[in-house]
């Protein structure tokens, strides 16, 4: 079973400023996972409490968010939660109002929205909590809301370079093409996500495990308008020891963009 703790009092989901203002004012942060890939730093702390200079990723997170518009946050927590608890709190130091969501077994990325759909506006913000970007939220909040979409995926253009010299041949074994070292480009998944409750809604149930994968593809597939939105900047995913290096070096070399100052 899990609970959906408020530290203090939240915004009335009625009042939300979405439709109105063009942003999006609260979102939900998904910092539950064990960070298995992160071993041995994640047996100790929690991956989003995982410093980059002065002060851990998730807390970069939030203070961007801030700064885009958002006033109310829900943290879905899980493994060593109760440190992400003592460190942010109610979340009025960061000028926020913090929610907590505790589960007492992972729910995936996204089947914690089952346990607070309740909870949310109409229109909300999902993000994991291990991810170090500069990425234009308030930009991303204007598509979606102007082109009334049901979802929206932040995605991240990425490159793949293979280091080997690639074969094409065909059926007899006959060379058809070799190409030197080639570089292929393709779009990935930031973890950032705008939704729509009542979309979302049919698709979740409380207490379980949910990908969001899985639940991007049942909305599409009862026919939600799910869309995709790029920003050209910098993103990282923290999760692998030598992704977690580079984020701290990217971090120092440019903070005020990561901060959204």
């Amino acid at each position: 079973m899990t609970s959906l703790e408020r530290l203090q009092p939240g915004p009335d989901p009625n009042l939300s400023l979405a439709g109105r203002s063009g942003v999006v004012t609260q979102a939900v942060i998904m910092a539950g996972g064990k960070g298995t890939r992160l071993h041995p730093y994640s047996a100790l702390f929690p991956k989003p409490l995982m410093p980059l200079g002065d002060m851990p990723v998730l807390e970069l997170l939030l203070r961007r968010m801030k700064t885009a518009g958002v006033t109310d946050v829900i943290l879905a927590v899980n493994h060593l939660g109760r440190l992400i608890r003592t460190f942010f709190g109610d979340g009025s130091q960061l000028g926020l109002s913090i929610r907590y969501s505790n589960e007492s077994q992972p729910l995936g990325t996204a089947g914690a929205l089952g346990n607070m759909i309740d909870e949310l506006d109409e229109t909300f913000m999902v993000c994991n909590g291990d991810l170090l970007t500069s990425m234009d939220l308030v930009a991303m909040a204007r598509q979606h809301l102007e082109t009334g979409c049901d979802a929206s995926i932040g995605v991240f253009e990425r490159e793949n370079k293979i280091d080997f010299g690639l074969i094409e041949f065909d059926a007899e074994k006959r060379l058809c093409a070799y190409r030197e070292k080639p570089t292929n480009m393709y779009f990935v998944s930031m973890g950032i996500y705008i939704l729509q409750r009542e979309a979302v809604r049919p698709c979740i149930t409380a207490n379980e495990y949910l990908d969001m994968p899985s639940l991007l593809l049942q909305m599409r597939a009862a026919h939600a308008d799910v869309r995709c939105y790029h920003d050209d900047c910098m993103w990282l995913d923290i999760g692998r020891p030598d992704d977690f290096a580079l984020a701290q070096s990217m971090f120092e070399h440019n903070r005020a963009l990561f901060l959204g100052a």
